[in-house]
């Protein structure tokens, strides 16, 4: 394909004559399609994709931070769904959202869900709560004095310990502590608000700082460990689900009956019937603790290689539950992450691709207010679990899974 070709048709998906997938249907090299693709999205969404484009890096940028004993690059295919419609309470308007996957159909699934949801409005979605944890244990001689120390020293020296604890950080900012009595032991659940970071290093440090204040002013109390799995950090956990870890969010959309027989051959008596019986009755009979959900797993993952999240995060910040209702002939959905981590700086959104996929979804760096872009980003991944969520169920209703599969996510080899 030439040039002069190339840029009528980056042209065209800019005006919206072709969509980014039909791409492939009016080009036959797939090198140019991923070219075409990549220019026109550069166009949509104001950035420069370069890095992306390369895949490459100047490994000075990562030495010290994000990796040791670095031998190379291992490149995931990334592709973009949207733009999706969010009504958010940090985000409003559109945005492309950036998947780093090897699972094909996924991409396909989720813009299916989209679809739908633009139709029907666009998403709505909240932050319920924000608040990165880390949970200490200390051990006492005993249980006498883990109760003095749980019911009368720590409600009456919290402002010493905020202040040991903000001293590490001018971001870090502590919002409470609770502590729960096991034995002889105590452990402190510290919640903390981290500014457009991820948070975990900085909580962590901070909370070694009022460790430390705690060991220096209690006689007898011992630090056992930083983390005593109560915070709780990269496993599933009750404690998350109920009280949350980063940030708590919830997505809702009423899909209407015109667009679910329209977009899926299906209706809201369906949907709602896989949901109840899939997602909560069968997680129930699994003894699930926490994973009410079809596949939150597969778009979190996705969002998370692409911006550089911290991946092994994806444990938890799958935990979730879809909920949907019939509405006369409409249906209801939402989905609730109640420990969705996610960061705007540090850690890996410092890396030459992942910078450009947040700069896709305008939320690169830190927000002004501090801490706005971290917001926006767990609003646009909530709306995007949700819209995965909505096509599989619907995919299961109609019975059309397997043959999603067949066609675009098996090797023709």
């Amino acid at each position: 394909m030439n040039n002069d070709d190339k840029e009528e048709l980056i042209k065209r998906v800019v005006r919206g004559e072709v969509s980014l997938h039909q791409i492939d249907n009016e080009v036959r090299d797939a090198n140019d399609a991923v070219e075409i693709r990549r220019r026109a999205l550069e166009k949509l969404a104001g950035t420069s994709l370069q890095s992306i484009g390369s895949a490459e890096i100047d490994y000075s940028a990562i030495k010290g931070k994000n990796a040791e004993n670095v031998i190379g690059m291992t490149s995931v295919p990334t592709g973009s769904v949207g733009p999706i419609k969010i009504n958010g309470g940090f985000f409003s308007g559109e945005t492309f959202v950036p998947l780093a996957t090897t699972e094909g159909a996924l991409i396909a699934s989720i813009s299916r869900g989209i679809k739908a949801i633009n139709l029907s409005g666009g998403s709505t979605v909240r932050i319920i709560e924000d608040g990165m944890t880390r949970g200490p244990v200390f051990t006492f001689n005993s249980v006498v004095d883990a109760e003095r120390f749980t019911n009368e020293w720590l409600p009456r020296s919290f402002e010493k310990l905020r202040q040991a604890a903000e001293g590490t950080s001018k971001h870090g900012k502590l919002k409470s502590i609770k502590p729960t009595v096991r034995g002889n032991n105590v452990f402190l659940r510290f919640k903390y608000k981290t500014g457009d970071a991820m948070g975990m290093n900085m909580a962590t440090v901070a909370t070694e700082a009022a460790c430390s204040c705690i060991e220096e002013n209690f006689k007898g109390a011992r630090l056992v460990a930083v983390s005593g799995n109560f915070c709780s950090d990269k496993k599933q956990s009750l404690v998350n689900a109920l009280e949350g870890r980063g940030k708590t969010v919830v997505a809702e959309a009423v899909i209407t009956d015109e667009v679910l027989r329209s977009v899926f051959k299906a209706t809201a008596e369906q949907v709602h019937d896989v949901n109840y019986k899939k997602n909560w009755i069968g997680s129930a009979t699994a003894g699930s603790p926490t994973q009410f959900n079809a596949h939150f797993a597969n778009s979190i993952a996705a969002i998370f290689l692409a911006t550089g999240q911290d991946i092994a995060q994806v444990v938890e910040s799958s935990s979730g539950y879809t909920i949907t209702e019939v509405r006369g002939k409409d249906l209801y959905v939402s989905v609730t992450l109640p420990s969705l981590e996610v960061g705007t700086v540090g850690g890996g959104t410092g890396l030459p691709t992942q910078r450009e996929a947040l700069s896709i979804m305008k939320v690169r760096g830190g927000g002004d207010p501090d801490g706005s872009n971290a917001m926006k980003l767990a609003e646009i991944i909530a709306s995007t679990v949700m819209a995965g969520e909505l096509n599989l169920l619907c995919a299961l209703a109609t019975r059309e899974l397997g043959k999603a599969h067949q066609k675009l996510g098996r090797s023709k080899v």
